[in-house]
């Protein structure tokens, strides 16, 4: 039988993982509406816990006031980054025209992004009642409370982060470590999670090997990663182009992105191939009602809708629903198919010969 502290853990592990989608949701929200820098300085927005609701409430100066902020902290990470012997990227941020150009309020993009900031305190809270209770492993599973402790820090840095992406004026690069970070975030969540429940679980155990499945798991996995990867810089792209056009002959952007656009596009095609492969051989392995096995149900319907909202926004401009809900679907499988791997891995094989 589970212990009540045990069970209070898992279950907020489990709510921790499905706010943190939420929050990446919100951030996709954020992204796809142009609401990134609709609260201008970090962690206030406009100097203010609530944020204003007209440009009447504003200093007649805000925009030159933030703007030199923002320099400010930029030369200060720049000097961050030189130290650590990244003195081309402390270039970049140093001559990144873009920084110097203010922000018009706009109180649809400001409450956006609020609302967004709000989620992230709201799941650092959650992560900081997670490594409360993962001291009730002390001494049985020590690693699960090094592991919460681990992605409160993150979670603190993945704060800091969001204030560079801010103040960076969305600089490309600082988005996609922004990213990178929440899979990192969520992959421990996950772990902890699994770690937790499989403690008083018995050993799943099932006939034939299982080596070329947990390869195509994690090969399954590094693609997603590299899938997420590729599509922040056609989101970056985009960026560039709608700028330059004004944001005007929005269904022309996609054709205008180039080979990055097309990597994207080809690589589904491999991970959809290689994930109908696992999705036939978990079926053959499991039965019943074998947690990998709902787990690959899930990673179907999952890829089905990522397929969905990709030709959405292929082939219909855009829409910005489409944008929030691919950026959620693709960390979601990223998700389930790391917690299929963890199952997958922890299976022992039978062997016949004896």
């Amino acid at each position: 039988m589970v212990p009540k502290s045990e069970t209070r853990f898992i279950r907020l592990n489990l709510i921790t993982i499905a706010v943190t989608l939420l929050l990446i949701l919100a951030g996709g929200i954020v992204r796809s509406t142009g609401s990134g820098m609709g609260c201008p300085d970090w962690p206030k927005c406009f100097d203010q816990y609530i944020p204003p609701t007209s440009a009447a409430q504003l200093p007649a100066d805000y925009k030159e006031k933030y703007v030199a902020e923002r320099v400010a902290k930029n030369e200060r990470f720049a000097k961050t980054l030189e130290k650590l012997g990244k003195g081309h990227l402390a270039d970049s941020i140093r001559h990144d025209q873009s920084i110097l150009q203010p922000e018009t309020f706009n109180v649809a993009k400001t409450w956006t992004e609020y609302l967004n900031r709000l989620m992230g305190a709201i799941t650092g809270f959650l992560l900081l009642g997670l490594t409360v209770f993962s001291f009730t492993y002390k001494g049985k599973a020590n690693r699960i409370i090094v592991l919460s402790v681990a992605n409160l820090i993150l979670v603190g840095f993945q704060a800091w982060l969001g204030s560079i992406v801010v103040s960076t004026n969305l600089m490309p690069w600082v988005v996609t470590v922004h990213m990178l970070v929440a899979l990192v975030i969520l992959g421990i969540l996950v772990y902890t999670y699994n770690y937790a429940l499989q403690l008083h679980k018995k050993e799943t155990v099932i006939m034939g090997r299982l080596i070329w499945l947990k390869w195509l798991v994690f090969g399954s996995i590094v693609l997603t990663i590299i899938q997420i990867v590729l599509g922040t810089e056609v989101r970056e792209a985009i960026d560039a182009i709608s700028k330059q056009m004004l944001f005007n002959g929005r269904k022309t952007w996609v054709s205008k992105v180039g080979n990055v656009f097309s990597y994207h596009r080809d690589l589904a095609m491999l991970v959809l191939i290689i994930n109908i492969i696992i999705y036939k051989i978990v079926k053959e392995k499991f039965n019943g009602k074998a947690t990998a096995l709902r787990v690959g149900n899930a990673i179907a319907i999952v890829l089905i809708i990522q397929i969905v909202t990709g030709l959405l926004l292929a082939n219909f401009g855009l829409p910005p629903y489409a944008q929030a809900l691919h950026i959620l679907f693709s960390t979601f499988l990223f998700s389930l198919q790391y917690y299929l791997y963890l199952l997958v891995y922890s299976t022992s094989t039978y062997d016949q010969q004896h």
